[in-house]
């Protein structure tokens, strides 16, 4: 009988071996992910991030985790550049769609704008928000 065991601290080593053993049998069940990395960076006059989009490219599809504009940055449509920036990139990797989750509704705003459409929703996650999932064809 397996053991199992609740954490709050599992090592790198620990989730690695799930991480592998999920990769391998998504391998032999779909193909390679082909997954990597893309990133969009806002630097300041010194070099230094502020912000920016990040996230990767999988199975043909880009998938942005995280896009943060610096609050004097807000409003001024940086954040439909850099998206841009990133379809171009997941474009010329071969993707065909793209996707993003937020509870912003300012955010939402903004991926609508940039032609991307709601395909499902989790009301009170977190608690008073909807979170919107987005997608857009390439």
């Amino acid at each position: 009988m397996p053991e199992f065991e609740l954490t709050a601290s599992p090592s790198p080593e620990e989730l690695a071996a799930i991480t592998d053993a999920l990769s391998a049998f998504n391998n032999s069940d779909v193909g390679p992910s082909d997954r990597r990395p893309l990133a969009v960076l806002i630097r300041d006059t010194d070099g230094k991030v502020t912000g920016g989009l990040s996230g990767f490219t999988a199975w043909g599809w880009l998938f942005t985790q995280m896009l943060y504009i610096p609050d004097t940055m807000r409003g001024t449509g940086i954040s439909g550049t850099i998206l841009t920036k990133a379809e171009e990139e997941a474009r010329a990797r071969g993707c065909r769609g793209a996707w993003i989750d937020t509870f912003s509704p300012q955010a939402l705003r903004v991926y609508l704008r940039q032609g991307y459409e709601v395909f499902g929703e989790l009301e009170d996650f977190p608690e008073g928000r909807t979170r919107s999932f987005l997608r857009k064809s390439l």
